[in-house]
């Protein structure tokens, strides 16, 4: 029942502390350390993403007003604005890299049955990056344009539950295509990404180990049509076709056939063309599958607007990426609890009541249900009839 448990201890009961502590112990995150340990810096960081706290000191004022509920939150070091930017500064990142992947596998399997949109079996993951936008002066190191900094959250998108299950974080110069290098291809899955990430080689690769891609063709795309597959015109489609490129450097690096699928949305009023290594599926899906990649958009939106990602508590890379990844791991946490919990609400209205809710004595599905535990009919109090 979680009888005189705080609401943010509850939270927190969720996560898989061996897990944390071997986090800990591969990069010697409390090595010397005698107050304020990791596991305090989570608490104090997580506490900030889940009550919309925008600084250090608005976290560490907020805190320090319920000094006396603090011990039974889970907190035991001492939390002071010193403390806390200290450990942002000197902790590794990593560790709360690590910790969130262990989340991210835990979030995945909960929503490996959930449906998307389209009947498929295998794995359908959407790629894309954003930017966040820095001042170059406060972060040298993120490194972006002459007179402007930012940093790219690069993440692979698991379209059922979307879980993010690839995350990378570089400065602001880095391409989206070099991202490609770095993605360890599952055989059978599907890869939706936008023009920026079209490299023929690292696509080829993607064939190679049995992977299937989706992508917009580019407009100078030079090919020699093989066969036209029927298509039904009145749902939008164009055409359907296998194709080879007939460009010798873009033949060198994919010298297989391709699939291409022309498009057209009634709604927009606007034509797609769409290249694909899948020869089986129909072309109406192929369309649909593209059209699912927004779902990566979207996320980005909801983080960047329910999170605390673009206002950060230090200006050192450490510091930020630790804010970023702490972000991470309150998004999954709170999906694994809505799947365990069976909530029939958004994340964002799961957030919305959480956040007022942090020192409050409710379980947690009382609270967001609204429900109240009735007493029996027929008990006996001491209470004695004003009136016969």
């Amino acid at each position: 029942m979680n009888v005189g448990n705080t609401v943010f201890s509850q939270l927190m009961a969720y996560l898989p502390m061996h897990e944390f502590r071997r986090c800990v112990k591969r990069y010697r995150g409390n090595h010397k350390i005698k107050t304020f340990s990791c596991w305090d810096q989570f608490l104090c960081m997580a506490f900030a993403q889940l009550t919309y706290r925008e600084s250090q000191r608005a976290t560490v004022t907020c805190l320090r007003a319920f000094q006396n509920k603090l011990y039974h939150m889970g907190f035991r070091g001492k939390i002071s604005r010193n403390n806390l930017s200290h450990a942002n500064m000197k902790r590794d990142w990593r560790i709360y890299a690590d910790f969130a992947q262990v989340l991210i596998n835990i979030a995945r399997k909960l929503y490996s049955d959930e449906e998307f949109g389209i009947e498929l079996d295998e794995t359908v993951y959407a790629l894309d990056s954003t930017t966040i936008d820095l001042c170059l002066s406060l972060f040298p190191w993120a490194k972006f344009r002459k007179r402007k900094g930012a940093i790219k959250l690069h993440i692979l998108l698991d379209l059922r539950g979307n879980i993010p299950s690839f995350i990378r974080i570089t400065d602001g110069k880095v391409h989206d295509v070099y991202i490609l290098d770095e993605l360890e291809p599952e055989p059978g899955s599907y890869y939706i990404m936008d023009r920026a990430y079209i490299d023929f080689a690292r696509l080829y690769i993607l064939n190679q180990y049995g992977s299937f891609f989706v992508t917009r063709a580019k407009s100078n795309l030079k090919f020699r049509r093989i066969y036209s597959n029927p298509v039904d015109k009145s749902i939008g489609l164009k055409c359907d076709q296998f194709i080879v490129l007939t460009d010798s450097k873009s033949f060198k690096k994919y010298p297989e056939k391709l699939r291409r699928v022309k498009y057209f949305d009634v709604k927009k009023n606007k034509s797609y063309t769409f290249l694909t290594n899948n020869f089986t599926l129909p072309a109406i899906i192929i369309a649909q599958l593209y059209k699912y990649r927004w779902q990566v958009e979207l996320f980005f939106k909801w983080i960047k607007q329910h999170l605390r990602i673009k206002s950060f508590f230090g200006t050192t890379e450490n510091t930020v990426k630790i804010q970023i990844w702490t972000a991470i791991s309150v998004y999954i946490l709170i999906s694994i609890i809505k799947k365990r919990l069976k909530l029939d609400i958004t994340l964002y209205t799961f957030l919305q009541i959480l956040s007022l809710s942090m020192f409050e004595k409710v379980p947690i599905l009382q609270l967001v249900t609204n429900t109240e535990q009735k007493p029996l009919e027929g008990h006996l109090c001491n209470q004695l009839n004003l009136f016969d």
